[in-house]
């Protein structure tokens, strides 16, 4: 029995005590009473006293108990871990050896990436220099291919008289075969010598007599063929631009607008300068007031918002009233006569290309191009000068004359509005023409103006050639001088790089090259095919507008001194 029961065992009795003698009444007296709460109190200490007891013994056993089982706790403690710790390092060294061959095959692996990565690298370099090597031999081919159809007409005539050549050679060769035989047969007669010896030198005569025959009947065919070709090409080009002259205009993006004093700027400016930041919010152009005297400057890359800007600042000096509600009518009134007047200027040019039934969205179309420029030449007369040349040699093939100019008025109709829409101006001129509905021979002298080997009818071909007159006539467009110099020493340095020539200097703009070879090294039948070959580099390795004349002079000297 544990000691909480005994004590809850003494309060049971003494209230049990207590009840009796309260039963009992208090009559029996308060002594009765004591005497047996005495008694209870008694056997309640002794039994507390023998509960104590048993609880220390309880407790001792227990705690016995309780260290025993925790020595062996430890003892078997102690012993997992020293198999774990005997594991674990064991595992450890398996874990360090696996992690070391797990490093040197990253290593290895880094390595070959590495290298992978420099060969990915050298071959993107590669394909990106032949890239460029394949764009530079497109361009060369394409401008070798319009040059290879004016060559084709040439060469017609040229195999012709060479056939004729040819019977002639045969005969000769006839006629010479009969001379052999006579001379060997007197060379036997008179000299003595031997068939062989004599063969031998009747045909190192010959070597020496034909070579100089080939080199001179090469360089006749082709001074007849280049010629025929001169004369035809002038008969053509002759008639063409007899009626056909156009200046060449330097679009700038600055425009000057002349003020009555210098006191008008102040005006122009404004209060605080909102008059000046309504004009350029509304216009798009840049008001540049500095110390020119009497004068403003309008700047802008775009020539019709620079056009408006100047149309409507003229109009305010004129007026005098200069405040930002005046200003915004005076634009507003500005860009509705500039579209009237890219309306006349798109009429004036279909008339002058003697183009009719145009719609009038193409006709406004084609007045924007008066404010486009490609290298200095003004797009809209280019195209009219296109439409001219289209239309004569049109008309000297046999072929519509009207459908030529109509296609040569319209092949860089892309221009006008290749700023504010996404594609190549071919391809937007493409999808304009089809838009209007325009005849298919347009929409592929649009489609193939710069590629005419692709094309499907002969009109494109005859726009491809006018657009190379007109871009590489004298003056029609600029050259910048660092690219002009390049050029230059590019012809000289080609030139130089044969054997024998002595000097080489680029004369007319770079449309011809002079070359002073060595008369001791380059006799007169090589001077021909040296400048044959001189011609063929430049084809395949510059660019160049027209075409390059190669002269190759060879001097003579006989030096003397008398004594």
């Amino acid at each position: 029995m544990s000691p909480l029961d005994l004590v809850l065992l003494l309060l049971v009795l003494g209230l049990g005590g207590a009840l009796l003698f309260r039963r009992k009444g208090e009559a029996q007296g308060a002594q009765e009473a004591k005497e047996l709460l005495e008694a209870a109190r008694k056997e309640a200490r002794e039994i507390l006293e023998a509960a104590r007891k048993e609880a220390k013994a309880l407790r001792e056993e227990a705690e016995a108990r309780a260290q025993a089982l925790r020595q062996e706790l430890e003892k078997e403690l102690r012993e997992r871990a020293s198999a774990l710790e005997a594991e674990g390092k064991k595992r450890l060294l398996e874990a360090e050896e696996r992690l070391k061959a797990d490093r040197e095959e990253l290593k290895a692996e880094r390595e070959r990436l590495k290298a992978l990565q420099e060969e990915l690298k050298a071959e993107r370099e590669r394909l990106k220099e032949e890239r460029e090597e394949l764009r530079r031999e497109a361009e060369r081919l394409s401008k070798r291919g319009e040059a290879l159809d004016a060559r084709a007409l040439k060469l017609d005539a040229l195999e012709e008289a060479l056939s004729q050549r040819e019977e002639a050679l045969r005969a000769r060769e006839a006629r010479l075969e009969e001379r052999e035989r006579e001379v060997e047969a007197r060379l036997h007669q008179v000299a003595g010598l031997s068939p062989e010896e004599a063969r031998r030198l009747i045909l190192e005569r010959l070597d020496q007599e034909l070579e100089e025959e080939k080199a001179q009947r090469v360089r006749a065919a082709l001074e007849r063929a280049r010629l025929e070709a001169r004369r035809e090409a002038q008969k053509i080009l002759a008639q063409a631009m007899q009626r056909q002259a156009s200046e060449t205009a330097a679009q700038l993006a600055v425009s000057v607008v002349p003020i009555p004093s210098d006191a008008m700027k102040g005006r122009i400016i404004g209060r605080e300068g909102r008059n000046i930041r309504t004009f350029e919010a509304l216009t798009g152009v840049d008001l540049i007031i500095d110390d020119t005297p009497e004068a403003v400057l309008l700047s802008s890359f775009n020539p019709v918002r620079r056009e408006i800007a100047r149309m409507a600042l003229e109009e305010l000096l004129k007026d005098g009233r200069i405040h930002p509600s005046r200003i915004e009518e005076v634009v507003e009134k500005a860009k509705q006569e500039m579209k009237t007047f890219i309306y006349e200027r798109g009429e004036e040019a279909a008339l002058e290309a003697g183009v009719v039934g145009l719609k009038p969205g193409l006709i406004q179309l084609l007045g924007r191009l008066h404010f486009r420029s490609s290298y200095g030449q003004n797009v809209l007369k280019h195209s009219v000068q296109v439409a001219h040349l289209t239309g004569i040699m049109a008309a000297e093939l046999g072929l519509d004359a009207a459908l030529a100019r109509r296609a040569g008025l319209l092949h860089d109709i892309g221009k006008s509005v290749d700023r504010e829409v996404e594609g190549s101006h071919v391809e937007i001129g493409v999808a304009l023409a089809r838009r209007f509905g325009e005849p298919k021979e347009v929409v592929d002298a649009i489609a193939h103006h710069h590629d005419p080997e692709n094309a499907e009818t002969v009109y494109a071909v005859l726009v491809a050639a006018a657009d190379a007159l007109s871009a590489a006539r004298p003056g029609a467009r600029r050259e910048s001088l660092e690219e002009y110099l390049q050029r230059l020493e590019a012809l000289e340095r080609i030139a130089l790089s044969f054997p024998g020539v002595e000097t080489a200097f680029a004369v007319q703009a770079g449309r011809e090259v002079r070359v002073i070879v060595k008369p001791d090294k380059v006799t007169d039948a090589k001077a021909t095919l040296l400048a044959r070959e001189i011609a063929n580099r430049i084809e395949r390795e510059m660019n160049y507008p027209g075409q390059v004349q190669v002269t190759v002079v060879r001097e003579t000297r006989a030096v003397e001194y008398a004594r």
